[in-house]
């Protein structure tokens, strides 16, 4: 039976084989898991849908289309006995096949400098691709003796690298389906929407009290910690019922108003960044929020997140401040129309009651899509949420 690349997804047509858990030749037992697939959103796991002997087809890190064959099962094959290890066919003893040989394109050129046939050369770089450093040397000729002012003249020059030298500074790496649909994505964000950024400032005193106060209790009783995000969501939540445009899109010439709120929350995975959503946050607790929260960070950097949990946001939060950030101006995750971006708390002067006092600051930033989102309801909703901030007895109360 031949293994073939499902469809995971309608907008998704190629994947990247990411690994073979199983060799070439290896015998496999139905549902072991075979390889993992990667796509420009997720990671698909693929097991074996009958007992047999597998043959590899694609090698690892290659790009193939939805519905390609990668392999098959030779279900005929007999099982090996405990403790005997399946040959490979005696034709193909490697994990997988290698492509047809290629070649740097440097390569020809500096060959024929040398005197060399790049037919003769083995390549040592992946699937066997011939590199700059697969070539001999030259064989040295011994230089005539030079006048002791063009030595001093050489000191002055700095040398000169070689074709082949100038290829070791460097390191080429294939961008993976994601990192390529994430910077699609971005530039999209950058030429097809009006983006306008503002700025605030929240004083975090208040919610960082409240969560001294009551963490050991949370996590007593919902076994999770209680963190700054959970307020976010919420006081994001409540301001969007406030401004419903920056909770909207634009669909061709209609603006497009979400009467329910799915909440993006920017995560940084061993893949790259990927924003799972928050489904109804409004008829979510806070110990909820965070549960969801943990939840689909751990299957982000896992790689399990599902399609569907990628999917349909109205909104989204980044927090660049879990890195250091302190100030940044977050790109667009359309079709939204908006995002806000949290940052690090800093302890700065500031004046209450005409008194300079230290207090923990957070810097704050809203872009937008202008097109939908005027300025004075961008700067209301941020102002909005600051201030559900800053008295969480309000947030809490919806008042």
């Amino acid at each position: 039976m031949d293994i073939i690349v499902p469809q995971v997804g309608e907008s998704i047509v190629e994947a990247e084989v990411g690994e073979w858990f199983k060799k070439n030749g290896e015998y496999v037992e139905k549902d072991d898991i075979l390889m993992e697939l990667e796509t420009e959103k997720v990671n698909v796991e693929l097991t074996a849908e009958a007992s047999g002997v597998l043959t590899i087809l694609v090698a690892d890190g290659e790009t193939v289309a939805i519905g390609a064959v990668i392999g098959s099962i030779d279900e005929r094959a007999e099982k090996p006995a405990a403790g005997t290890a399946t040959a490979a066919p005696e034709e193909d003893k490697t994990e997988a096949p290698k492509t047809p040989v290629s070649m740097n394109p440097a390569v020809p050129k500096i060959a024929a400098e040398r005197g060399i046939d790049p037919a003769t050369l083995k390549g040592s770089g992946r699937d066997g691709r011939i590199l700059v450093d697969d070539i001999p040397p030259q064989k040295e000729t011994k230089p005539a003796a030079a006048p002791v002012a063009t030595e001093v003249s050489k000191a002055a020059v700095p040398p000169v690298l070689s074709t082949a030298d100038a290829e070791k500074r460097i390191t080429r790496t294939p961008m993976t389906q994601l990192r390529k649909k994430v910077a699609e994505h971005l530039m999209k964000a950058k030429q097809e929407t009006a983006m306008l950024t503002t700025f605030n400032e929240v004083d975090m005193s208040k919610v960082m009290a409240l969560r001294k106060k009551y963490k050991d209790a949370f996590l007593k009783k919902y076994d999770s910690n209680l963190g700054f995000m959970s307020f976010f969501v919420k006081a994001v939540t409540e301001a969007l019922k406030e401004y419903p445009d920056v909770n909207g899109s634009i669909d061709g010439n209609d603006i497009v108003h979400h009467n329910y709120y799915d909440i993006g929350i920017a995560v940084g995975s061993k893949r790259g960044l990927v924003v799972p959503v928050i489904r109804d946050t409004d008829k979510l607790d806070f110990h909820e929020i965070e549960l969801t929260i943990k939840s689909l960070a751990e299957r982000a950097n896992a790689g399990k997140l599902t399609l569907d949990e990628l999917q349909g946001g109205t909104f989204t939060i980044t927090n660049g401040g879990v890195y250091g950030s302190v100030l940044s101006t977050p790109l667009l995750n359309p079709p939204q129309s908006g995002i806000l971006g949290m940052h690090g708390i800093m302890d700065r002067a500031v004046v209450r009651d005409g008194e300079i006092v230290i207090r923990p600051i957070m810097n704050l930033a809203l872009s937008y899509d202008h097109r939908i989102i005027d300025g004075q309801q961008s700067v209301g909703f941020l102002k909005q949420v600051k201030s559900y901030i800053e008295d969480p007895e309000s947030l809490l109360l919806k008042i």
